[in-house]
C-alpha cells in the first residue's frame, strides 16, 4: 500500500503549482546565463517536438553529466533488447554529452520544472513504461505523478551522502513518502543501502557503482596526435573538472613545480567550460603564459598552462598526461569521479573533499591507487614525487586499475535486478510489433 502524501508534500505541490506562471521569468534568467537551449525551452514546461515511439519506452533520468554517463552501459544493454530509451537530464552540458556520445536513437529531453502542470504534460506525452532514476535526483511532483499513473519506478545507482542523510532524517515523512513509491532501490554501497532503508525504501539491493563500469571517454585520434606532437618531451599534468576557488591553487602549484620542472605543462579542464576565459585571466594575472583551447590555440613550447575549456575532450587530456588531479576536491564540492582517468592509465591525486565518491576514493587511497593532499604544499610535494619517480607512478597506476576492476560488476547486477521488468517490456514490445 502506498503511503499517504504528507503535509510537506501537499504544501510543496500547492506552492509549485502557484509558482508555475513565473516559469517564463526563470527561463529568461537562465537563458541570459547561458544555462538553457533557446530552441528547447518548451521542454521545461513539459512540451516536446518529438513524437513518442510505438511500444514500451524506458525513461531514465539523471541530474547531469556524471549520472548520464553512468547510465551509458545500461542504455547499451537496453538497446540490445530493442527497447526505446527516453533520457532526461537537467543541464546543457549533459545534453551536449548525449548528442556527442550516445546513439542517435536515444531521445533526450530536458527534465520539466517540477510544477504539477508541467509534469502532467510530460507524463501524458511520453507515457513511460518503466522509470529509472539515477542516484538521488528526486523531484517530488514527478515521483508522485508517475506513481499515480502506476509507472513502475526503480532508483538505480542509488547514493545517499553523509551530508544529505541527516538532513533527510529530519524530514523522514517526506523522504519516506517519496522513496516508498519506488519498487526497488539499487544502492551503490552497503552504507548507501542502510541509509535508504532507514529513510523508508521498502526494498533495497546493493548492486555497486555503475560508474565503475563506464567505458573510458573517447578521443579523436587526429587531435590526440597533434597534442602529443606539440607536447613531446614535456612533463604534463592534468587538473580535471576543476571548480571556482581551485584554479588559483593549481596556478600556484604550477609556479612552484616549474622551479624543479621548468618545461612543465599544466592542463586545467574547468568543470564548466564557460569559465575558461575567467580561468585564463587568473593565469595571466599570475604572470604565466596561457593558451585557451576554445580559441583553437595549441599549447606551444612557451605555454605554462593550457585551459581546455571545451566539451567532451577529457578523454583526450587523460591520454596526454600520466598524472591527474581530480577537481572539486580542494574546495568543498565533494570531488569528481576518478574512474575514467584510472581506466586511461593516470596516477590520481585529490584533495580532502571527496564525499561524492567516498567509497571509491577510500578504496583507491588504501591501496595506493590515489593520493590525498590537504593543501597546495602537499599537492606540490606529491606531484613532484610522481613526476620524478616513474616506477612509483606505475605502481600507483597498477594499484588503481586493480581496485577499479575489483569494484566493477554493477552493470550486470543492475540488469539482473531489472530482469522482471525487462521481460515484461519485451513481451509488450513484441505485441506492439505484431
Amino acid at each position: 500500500m502506498v503511503d499517504p502524501v504528507p503535509m510537506t508534500l501537499r504544501v510543496y505541490r500547492k506552492l509549485t503549482a502557484a509558482a508555475a506562471p513565473l516559469a517564463s521569468l526563470w527561463i529568461g534568467r537562465r537563458l541570459k546565463q547561458g544555462k538553457e537551449d533557446p530552441a528547447r525551452v518548451g521542454e521545461r514546461r513539459g512540451l516536446s517536438n518529438d513524437a513518442r515511439p510505438r511500444g514500451p519506452v524506458v525513461w531514465i533520468h539523471g541530474a547531469s553529466v556524471g549520472e548520464v554517463l553512468a547510465a551509458a552501459g545500461l542504455i547499451a544493454r537496453l538497446r540490445e533488447l530493442n527497447l526505446r530509451i527516453l533520457l532526461t537530464s537537467g543541464t546543457l552540458t549533459s545534453a551536449q554529452v548525449v548528442a556527442s556520445r550516445f546513439p542517435p536513437d536515444i531521445i533526450h529531453q530536458f527534465i520539466p520544472y517540477d510544477a504539477p502542470r508541467f509534469v502532467d504534460r510530460f507524463l501524458d506525452h511520453w507515457r513511460p513504461s518503466l522509470a529509472l532514476f539515477i542516484e538521488s535526483d528526486l523531484w517530488p511532483n514527478l515521483i508522485l505523478a508517475a506513481s499515480a499513473r502506476r509507472v513502475p519506478m526503480v532508483l538505480i545507482n542509488g547514493r545517499m551522502s553523509q551530508r544529505s542523510f541527516p538532513r533527510w532524517q529530519r524530514a523522514s515523512a517526506t523522504i519516506g513518502a517519496l522513496l516508498g513509491r519506488f519498487d526497488i532501490c539499487l544502492a551503490q554501497s552497503r552504507v548507501d543501502a542502510e541509509r535508504f532503508s532507514a529513510l523508508g525504501s521498502p526494498s533495497v539491493i546493493t548492486t555497486g557503482n555503475l560508474k565503475m563500469d563506464v567505458a573510458p571517454p573517447p578521443a579523436d585520434p587526429g587531435r590526440l596526435e597533434r597534442l602529443l606532437a606539440v607536447t613531446r618531451g614535456r612533463p604534463v599534468i592534468v587538473a580535471a573538472s576543476t571548480h571556482q576557488g581551485e584554479e588559483e591553487l593549481l596556478v600556484e602549484a604550477h609556479r612552484r613545480l616549474s622551479a624543479s620542472f621548468p618545461t612543465l605543462l599544466t592542463v586545467i579542464v574547468p568543470r564548466h567550460p564557460h569559465r575558461g576565459e575567467q580561468v585564463a585571466g587568473l593565469v595571466e594575472a599570475a604572470g604565466l603564459p596561457v593558451a585557451l583551447r576554445s580559441r583553437e590555440q595549441q599549447p606551444m613550447a612557451a605555454t605554462a598552462i593550457y585551459v581546455a575549456d571545451t566539451m567532451g575532450e577529457l578523454g583526450l587530456f587523460y591520454r596526454l598526461a600520466p598524472i591527474v588531479f581530480m577537481g572539486g576536491s580542494l574546495v568543498e564540492h565533494g570531488g569528481q569521479n576518478p574512474i575514467e582517468a584510472v581506466k586511461l592509465g593516470a596516477a590520481i591525486v585529490h584533495g580532502p573533499h571527496v564525499s561524492n565518491f567516498t567509497e571509491v576514493y577510500r578504496a583507491l587511497d588504501d591501496e595506493g591507487g590515489a593520493f590525498a593532499v590537504s593543501d597546495v604544499d602537499a599537492l606540490v610535494l606529491r606531484v613532484s614525487s610522481l613526476l620524478s619517480n616513474h616506477d612509483a607512478r606505475q605502481i600507483s597506476i597498477t594499484a588503481a586499475t586493480n581496485v577499479v576492476d575489483r569494484l566493477g560488476g554493477a552493470l550486470d547486477r543492475t540488469i539482473a535486478a531489472l530482469e522482471p521488468y525487462l521481460l515484461q517490456l519485451q513481451i509488450e514490445q513484441g505485441a506492439a510489433n505484431a
